[in-house]
């Protein structure tokens, strides 16, 4: 499997707080049979404002730990880029980074509780500068909860959607996880991934969420969401992704994901 979304880079943001917590989540991600991971500090958020060179010196010294302890798991740079309305210009200038440093694929994270409301239009000038945004677990935000229609524009316009493993596990609530499926039944979602933040609190664990994501979309679809979709991402490239569902076909999609499981 591949995570696409990890704050395992020590010392950067609210992640691994030193470079032992970082190599044992490394630990942890190999062992729930991860074998890539995707570094990406919080980035210009008006908090963490972590430039891209910390990032690759980061990974670097990463790499260098879990190659010394042997662990079977690649570490590549990203970010996960707070929304604002000069974020073109960030990416277009090398400010701050794209997923593998590909200049194709941009994560990209929204508040907490709001969706700005130009939000659309600041990742529709990503788009026309020959980039793809991917939107980093909108199930959490609260905005979205009863207006997943919200999400569903997104996709439409051609964003990338990534959900995180807990949020369907129920470890922030129900409330995220109900959203998390509803997202999942619709189609939505094109990136499972951890999001992960420590060892044991918030750990890069992916098998979990997979076997969910089974019950609700199919085995087959759901291993594109941590497999087939990441590794197109990291590589650059572009990815056939299905055309959301309506509510009425949801049901239907639903139904027959269950039956092939």
């Amino acid at each position: 499997m591949i995570d696409l979304h990890a704050h395992i880079l020590p010392g950067l943001d609210d992640g691994a707080k030193d470079l032992d917590e970082a190599v044992r989540m490394c630990l942890v991600a190999a062992r729930d049979g991860i074998r890539t991971i995707v570094a990406t500090p919080h980035v210009a958020d008006g908090t963490y404002n972590t430039t891209p060179d910390a990032i690759f010196d980061g990974v670097g010294a990463l790499k260098a730990e879990i190659e010394r302890a042997k662990i079977p798991l690649e570490v590549l740079p990203g970010a996960d880029i707070h929304v604002h309305e000069h974020l073109d210009s960030l990416v277009k200038n090398r400010e701050v980074l794209t997923v593998n440093n590909n200049m194709q694929y941009v994560m990209v994270e929204l508040p907490r509780h709001v969706v700005p409301p130009k939000y659309i239009e600041w990742m529709f000038r990503l788009t026309l500068a020959g980039f793809t945004p991917i939107l980093t677990h909108p199930e959490r935000n609260t905005a979205v909860h009863d207006k997943t229609d919200i999400v569903r524009k997104w996709v439409e316009k051609g964003g990338l959607v990534q959900l995180t493993a807990m949020s369907l596990t129920g470890a922030f609530g129900r409330e995220i996880k109900r959203c998390s499926e509803e997202l999942l039944k619709y189609q939505l979602v094109h990136v499972i991934a951890s999001d992960a933040h420590s060892a044991e609190r918030r750990p890069p664990v992916l098998s979990k969420a997979v076997k969910l994501a089974s019950s609700i979309i199919g085995a087959e679809y759901a291993h594109k969401l941590v497999e087939e979709y990441p590794a197109a991402i990291i590589a650059g490239k572009p990815i056939d992704t299905p055309e959301p569902l309506s509510k009425k076909s949801g049901l239907f999609s639903r139904f027959f994901a269950k039956s092939e499981v």
